[in-house]
């Protein structure tokens, strides 16, 4: 079984940062991916950036040059820097764990709040 802890959100004005944490422990065996999604009030879970193991990022439309991936291989975690906040970007927060195997795992998920 493998968990993720998230660690990071709360409430933070508009052009505020915040830097949201992953950690992955468990039964970890050949990570693939990992990243982070995010669900706002009465929208759709969508993508916001992962990482591969080969540390290629990729980010959504909506954050780019704004949010920063980044990835620690030995201690199984990833990292989600969000500068430039506003509003649009409140929501849950997941994290999200690709095997190889193909299988995958979601964290509990953390609030994120851009007051305006």
């Amino acid at each position: 079984q493998v968990q993720l802890v998230e660690s990071g959100g709360g409430l933070v004005q508009a052009g505020g940062s915040l830097k949201l944490s992953c950690a992955a422990s468990g039964r970890i065996v050949s990570i693939s991916a990992m990243g982070w999604y995010r669900q706002a009030p009465g929208k759709q879970r969508e993508l916001v950036a992962a990482v591969t193991s080969g540390g290629s990022p990729n980010y959504a439309d909506s954050v780019k040059g704004r949010f920063t991936i980044s990835r620690d291989n030995a201690k199984n975690t990833v990292y989600l820097q969000m500068n430039s906040l506003n509003p649009e970007d409140t929501g849950v927060y997941y994290c999200n764990v690709l095997f190889r195997s193909g299988n995958y795992y979601w964290g509990q998920g953390t609030q994120v709040t851009v007051s305006s």
